[in-house]
């Protein structure tokens, strides 16, 4: 069946109390309008049609899902915003699946489960719904005693007894487009000056039309986004679920409370994660690994049997059985070779240490080669900025820097050669020889 989808996210969310569109509130590390993007393109197999307010000219650009661009000037309501859509999808599709931007947590199986149920029933409506003692402020869904549905009652006008509904109008629907352009116009003008999809419900029970619901997954899946508060909640629902997710998986999480991971990130098995650890943008951990407490890794690689402790690793890549911290900083381009140690207080930034470097504590490393098996001792500065441009250092393999060395780039370190302790090199050391000194030289050869 040719289907399209709709988001409906032109609300200006005046309840987050923001400059910025409610539907670009960061959710999970995203924008909370990605999360719509993708269940729709994973429901339908295409990027959908979102409708947006003119105000976020200016944001949609920035998002990295694809889809289609609707802008609706005036907002008179969620039947008007479907209106606008009118003119890009009459005639292009049989159905329409619509749902909206502040229900980021719907779940691609969810609106599958409508889709898949207008289908088999040919209904020209079909509603979802969550059985829920929450309200949440959603309509309640009427019907008749016969269990046919007649209407859409909203909890602002509801009477006690439809209060006491629990079945709710979650507001995704599935709609034969004929039908839905046809009717659209007879939607009656609300008291607010509006114009309610959900009238729509009501409408199609006056035509004797049988309308088809399907139930949500999960009950997280119906927090709805109107105040920060709600963020909140569903950021912790949202973390709740990707936990879980990758605990199934084989992963050990101790403290699923406090631990957050991004939904972009991968993990394999037999890995720890201890708590208050942050894990986000498209980091890979391998297995086997430990990571925290209190760590944050983001945009980068862990190889397998990695140990990372109270550090902050950004854009680096570790190859296996790397020793991390505590309290180390890994900056973007820093790249561990296997077996690296790197101990408390350290910092590296756009270096590679070969296999086996020992770097064991309040050093920085940066604009650097370190050959494989070479000691940095405490203290080891590279001075790679001369005030204008940044240097290299290059350091042999097996060499030996004394603690306290200042490494005044551009100067390269032979391998096997060695530094005293308080040196400050300034030029190069050839290999197998000992610099000392203030500037360092060569006092005599080691081989």
């Amino acid at each position: 069946m040719p289907l399209e989808a709709l988001i409906l996210a032109a609300g200006l969310g005046t309840r987050m109390k923001s400059d910025l569109p409610k539907v670009f509130h960061a959710l999970g590390g995203r924008p909370m309008l990605s999360w719509s993007i993708e269940a729709c393109r994973q429901a339908v197999g295409k990027r959908p049609y979102v409708v947006l307010g003119p105000e976020a000219r200016d944001r949609w650009r920035d998002l990295e899902e694809s889809f289609e661009v609707i802008i609706q000037k005036e907002r008179l309501g969620t039947g008007h915003a479907v209106a606008q859509a009118e003119a890009a999808l009459k005639g292009k599709t049989e159905a329409l699946l619509i749902t909206h931007a502040d229900l980021p947590l719907i779940r691609p199986e969810s609106l599958q489960a409508l889709v898949a149920a207008r289908e088999e029933s040919g209904s020209k409506l079909t509603l979802l719904v969550a059985e829920s003692p929450t309200s949440r402020g959603f309509g309640r869904v009427k019907r008749d005693r016969s269990g046919r549905v007649t209407g859409i009652v909203e909890e602002a006008h509801a009477t006690p007894e439809e209060l006491s509904i629990r079945e709710l109008n979650v507001g995704a629907y599935c709609i034969q487009c004929d039908w839905l352009w046809e009717n659209l116009s007879k939607l009656p003008l609300s008291p607010k000056g509006e114009y309610y999809l959900t009238d729509l419900v009501g409408l199609a029970a006056e035509q004797g039309l049988e309308i088809v619901t399907a139930s949500v997954k999960t009950e997280d899946e119906i927090i709805g986004i109107n105040t920060r508060v709600h963020l909140a909640q569903a950021e912790a629902a949202l973390r709740q679920r990707i936990n879980q997710r990758w605990m199934l998986e084989g992963v050990t999480i101790l403290d699923p409370a406090n631990t957050y991971i991004g939904p972009q990130v991968e993990i394999a098995r037999d890995t720890i994660i201890l708590p208050n650890t942050h894990l986000t943008g498209r980091t890979v951990i391998g297995r086997g690994c430990r990571v925290g407490p209190n760590t944050s890794v983001h945009d980068s690689q862990i190889g397998d049997r990695c140990h990372l402790e109270h550090s902050v690793v950004e854009g680096a890549v570790l190859e296996e059985e790397v020793e991390v911290g505590p309290f180390a900083h890994l900056r973007q381009g820093a790249h561990l070779g296997r077996g690296v140690h790197m101990g408390n207080f350290g910092e590296v930034k756009n270096s590679t240490l070969g296999p086996g470097v020992k770097m064991g504590h309040f050093s920085y490393i940066g604009d650097a080669e370190i050959g494989e098996g070479v000691n940095i001792g405490a203290g080891t500065i590279t001075c790679n900025y001369d005030g204008e441009r940044k240097h290299r250092t290059v350091i042999g393999v097996d060499a030996f820097i004394g603690s306290d060395t200042m490494l005044v780039a551009p100067v390269r370190i032979g391998a096997g050669a060695r530094t005293g302790a308080g040196s400050v090199v300034t030029k190069d050391v050839p290999d197998h020889s000992l610099a000392v000194g203030v500037p360092a030289r060569v006092i005599r050869k080691l081989r």
